[in-house]
């Protein structure tokens, strides 16, 4: 039992790493909490079933194969990285130099705006998400870990250290560590801020899109109005890492799904949610820094 809850609680907190990850990136750079960031994931999720659908419907490679999956991820990152560069540009661009208030009502506004377009494009019940991975798994003393959770902690790990590389031995990452650091010394050497911006809300989104066709994979419906849920739940795991601070964000995420998955066996199902904001107040109060703390000299 124990076992087995541990493996679930793994599995749910490598999406929220995936996504409180765009969080953490967006606040690393420019101190903005981006509240539309769950939006961003659960369009990922539909892209997979529209994409599915077209697979299905032209019957140009059949709909339950690798390179179907393939397509689906490569559709929805796509789609999100546009989405997530498009929003900074709307969105946020202009109100850079305002108060804080500023972008973070227009956050929210973006939240609502794509929450309501979904629901009309798409319709406001339960959409069943293709299962890719019938069957198949194995077998531990006590406990199974299934061919999908096999896939969600491989694919979550390998872009956790795809970023990581990306951040640490690459020009944008170094580009974009200075502007985390400084952003207007970053402008006086002669780095291209609104590109750096721009590119971290990309690669925020491109997270949050794989993470999106996970969790469809994974429960098997979604609807328009999962990326609230998720979203709140990953800045907890963004917060409770430290946010500003990719491992944190890595860190929370997985610790926040064990706490879910534990609180949902051990204690009730029905209240699983309320572990996760019960984490968020405690932390807020208790530890606002988070458990890795936060660097500012060096955020991302």
């Amino acid at each position: 039992m124990l076992l087995q809850q541990l493996i679930n609680g793994l599995t749910l907190g490598s999406v929220y790493a995936l996504i409180a990850l765009g969080y953490t990136m967006v606040y690393g750079i420019i101190e903005l909490i981006n509240f539309a960031h769950g939006e961003i994931y659960m369009l990922g999720a539909y892209m997979g079933i529209v994409t599915f659908g077209l697979l299905s419907t032209l019957h140009l490679i059949s709909p339950d194969s690798v390179v179907a999956l393939l397509l689906m991820m490569v559709v929805a990152m796509l789609f999100c990285g546009a989405c997530g560069v498009t929003m900074e540009r709307v969105a946020y661009r202009p109100l850079r130099g305002a108060s804080r208030l500023s972008p973070l009502i227009s956050a929210l506004g973006v939240s609502i705006f794509l929450q309501n377009f979904v629901m009309l494009a798409q319709g406001p019940r339960d959409k069943g998400f293709p299962n890719l991975f019938a069957g198949g798994g194995i077998d531990l003393p006590g406990a199974r870990i299934s061919a999908i959770q096999i896939f969600i902690m491989a694919t979550s790990v390998m872009m956790m250290i795809g970023l990581q590389l990306l951040v640490h031995r690459t020009k944008i990452g170094k580009a974009m560590r200075a502007t985390a650091q400084d952003m207007q010394m970053a402008c006086m050497v002669g780095i291209n801020v609104d590109r750096v911006i721009s590119v971290t809300f990309l690669v925020g989104s491109i997270l949050a899109g794989v993470a999106g066709i996970l969790v469809g994979m994974y429960y098997g419906l979604i609807n328009f109005f999962i990326g609230y849920i998720a979203g709140i739940k990953a800045f907890t795991a963004a917060v409770l890492g430290g946010i500003g601070k990719i491992q944190g964000a890595m860190l929370g995420g997985l610790l926040l799904g064990l706490i879910e998955s534990l609180g949902a066996g051990y204690i009730s199902s029905e209240y699983k949610d309320v572990f996760a904001f019960a984490i968020l107040i405690v932390v807020l109060i208790f530890r606002p820094s988070g458990l890795l703390g936060e660097d500012i000299s060096k955020r991302v």
